[in-house]
């Protein structure tokens, strides 16, 4: 759980602007913008008063239309996708690993720090390619601003992976790194990996299979 998270929004929701929550709390205004981009906002009176009502006013309306918006128009596009079929997830599992999968060494990997990205990832490895949990290992990738003991029973939670899949945790310490991701990740980048067991079916063979799927659609496009 993203405790810094539910204090900005708790702070949001009673009306502080993302000047005053990051003075409060210190979540970048950047990161705020991202978290509360669909969310409503009404101004209080701590916020009316640090500025003149007329632009605070008319800002929270623009918002709150483009948050309307947003809404209509995701629930449009929700009820043209449907129900996917296991071509469609065979389809957007290919289209995922051609942009966050390893290529380069005959080793099935997916790496992102997006949960919606990891899930569908395995929920590919899984349904199309025939793993299963014992084939499937992660190593967090995390910075000094992550607690290491929520990253892993959020990405647990999110995967349904056992404590023994996960593999020792990577913390990058260096300096230049730091305020780049620092808040901005609250629980790091999960690196997925699939170990074969001594199948090469579940191994390199898989590999080649999905580098034929990967040539095979792209030739076409």
């Amino acid at each position: 759980m993203n405790t810094l998270r539910i204090e900005a929004e708790k702070l949001r929701d009673q009306g502080y602007s993302y000047n005053m929550i990051n003075q409060a709390i210190g979540v970048p205004v950047s990161t705020m913008s991202y978290w509360f981009r669909d969310r409503p906002f009404k101004p209080n009176k701590a916020v009316i008063e640090r500025v003149k009502y007329g632009p605070i006013k008319s800002g929270a309306i623009r918002h709150n239309q483009k948050v309307k918006n947003i809404k209509k128009y995701k629930k449009i596009g929700i009820k043209e996708i449907g129900k996917l079929s296991d071509r469609d997830l065979w389809m957007l599992g290919i289209g995922l690993y051609i942009g966050e999968g390893s290529k380069t060494i005959e080793s099935i990997r997916i790496i992102n720090s997006d949960p919606a990205v990891i899930a569908i990832g395995i929920k590919w490895l899984k349904n199309i390619c025939g793993l299963t949990n014992e084939n499937i290992t992660v190593r967090l990738h995390l910075y000094p601003d992550n607690s290491e003991t929520e990253a892993i029973d959020f990405w647990q939670g999110l995967t349904g992976l056992p404590a023994a899949n996960f593999r020792k945790t990577s913390v990058d310490r260096r300096l230049n790194k730091t305020e780049l991701h620092n808040r901005k990740l609250p629980y790091g980048t999960a690196h997925v990996s699939v170990i074969s067991r001594g199948d090469p079916k579940k191994g390199v063979v898989l590999f080649r299979r999905i580098s034929g799927w990967i040539e095979g659609a792209l030739n076409q496009v």
